[in-house]
């Protein structure tokens, strides 16, 4: 059975040996994430170059991902490295501080801190796991009282409970990094922190012009992690092309306990509003260490599949863990079983729904139809992934051969949910173009003699946004 859900893994040192990315890519990785928040330039552009060359070798379309990181908001330094911090104890977060930390007090990297929180804000940092409430703000300082305390270390994030930190969303090293990632032409950019569209209008319209020598045009993904971005939810993802339900942050800003729900109800958006979905953070944490998941972990990735996520990511696990191979074959062996188990609803899913445009249509005509007529594939020639796209929104038990002229295009699909790209050469007839995909479907093993399949196209052909055909063939 081929694999629905994509798998998105980060690199790291420990999948940045040339052996391991390629054991990673064969496992089923079908998205690389390059994180921004660490590396130089140079480590980017020569781990994207190494995609490249492993995933031409293994003969796979794989997607790269830029993450860009966003506004600094951590604390500074500690002279020791790190302090114990005792519930109860004063904590003093001063951003004109340039000495090294002790057990008194910290420097700040974001130093708006001060003009952003108020005597009674809670400060979560390390993710949540040390909590500081605001007694007093004088000038640069910020005086706390630690109310959970625990070890904190070098650089740790800051939120504030209920969010409210005003922070930029691209930074002045974000947008250095958006003329690296383009130089490269990744073909998804991450934003962290976006609060509103206006946030993902810059970040697009600076990728499309450090892109333009490429005449390259990235997918631009919102990371949802601020509190402020879910009341501008509909307005974000109209922005965007995808979002990733980045759970570490969000969870911190608006309570552990109302992230499922938010991540359920994201999904569900995205997928009626034609965005791709990645759900992200801590999916098989324990991975990092053992070479097994927790039930948890294994349940969480599997809620992840039925929600209809395209796509569930992997962070820690692939880029610094034990067993980064190992990791990406339990997700894939959990989302396969997961999808076997999903319900098909299709003729729910049209139930009262109009379709305004003909290439959409047509793509919802090819879905309906292959499902009726229990067909063995869909084929979609397709210049832009549209057509694909618009298929793979709904659950189906048909999958989707997306076949296109444009690397691009090819790659970008990796990322959609049902979805098997395929690279194919360009032809000007439509007869030779349809006995060529039937050709490379049978070639490859998907089709023989007897199989009926569904197939979209164009005509005239190699026009993005021109599929106006259905037909339903037999292979001879």
């Amino acid at each position: 059975m081929p694999r629905n859900t994509k798998i998105v893994a980060t690199l790291g040192p420990a999948s940045s040996d040339p052996a391991v990315l390629e054991r990673l890519i064969r496992a089923g990785v079908d998205v690389v994430r390059l994180n921004f928040s660490h590396g130089k330039a140079q480590d980017h552009i020569d781990r994207a170059s190494l995609v490249r060359e492993i995933a031409a070798r293994v003969g796979k379309p794989v997607a790269i991902m830029a993450d860009l990181q966003g506004p600094k908001i951590r604390v500074g330094k500690f002279a020791e490295g790190k302090v114990m911090l005792e519930n109860g104890a004063k904590f003093v977060l001063d951003a004109s501080r340039t000495e090294l930390g002790d057990i008194a007090g910290v420097g700040l990297d974001y130093k708006e801190l001060p003009r952003d929180v108020r005597p009674g804000d809670t400060l979560l940092l390390n993710d949540g796991l040390i909590v500081l409430v605001v007694e007093l703000v004088k000038g640069d300082k910020v005086h706390t009282v630690v109310k959970v305390g625990g070890e904190l270390s070098n650089n740790k994030g800051i939120n504030k409970q209920g969010g409210g930190l005003t922070a930029p969303a691209l930074t002045s090293k974000d947008m250095d990094d958006i003329k690296t990632a383009m130089s490269f032409q990744c073909e998804y950019l991450a934003v962290s922190f976006p609060k509103s569209a206006i946030d993902m209008e810059m970040a697009r319209q600076l990728a499309n012009v450090a892109g333009e020598p490429w005449r390259h045009k990235p997918g631009m993904i919102a990371k949802i992690e601020r509190t402020e971005a879910i009341p501008q939810l509909e307005a974000i993802m109209k922005a965007s092309d995808g979002i990733m339900v980045a759970r570490g942050d969000l969870a911190v800003e608006v309570g552990n306990a109302a992230v499922p729900a938010l991540q359920k109800r994201m999904i569900r958006m995205a997928r009626a509003m034609d965005k791709v979905a990645i759900t992200a953070t801590q999916m098989m944490e324990s991975m990092i260490l053992n070479p097994v998941p927790t039930r948890a972990e294994v349940s969480d990735v599997a809620n992840a599949v039925l929600d209809g996520t395209d796509a569930v990511m992997l962070s820690a696990e692939t880029a610094a863990g034990k067993y980064p191979v190992e990791t990406v074959e339990q997700m894939v062996a959990i989302a396969m079983a997961a999808e076997a188990a999903e319900e098909v609803t299709l003729d729910a899913n049209f139930t009262n729904k109009t379709f305004a445009r003909i290439d959409q249509s047509i793509a919802m005509g090819a879905l309906f139809t292959a499902h009726h007529l229990g067909c063995k594939a869909i084929l979609a020639l397709t210049e832009s992934g549209s057509t694909a796209l618009w298929m793979s929104r709904y659950k189906t038990d048909v999958p989707i051969y997306a076949l296109t002229t444009q690397v691009l295009s090819e790659r970008k699909m990796a990322l959609y949910r049902n979805v098997r790209p395929i690279l194919m050469a360009k032809f000007e007839d439509r007869d030779l173009a349809l006995a060529a995909a039937e050709k490379l479907l049978v070639d490859r093993g998907v089709l023989k003699p007897g199989d009926t399949y569904a197939i979209t196209c164009g005509e005239p052909m190699g026009y993005p946004g021109g599929t106006n055909m259905l037909k339903v063939c037999r292979v001879g």
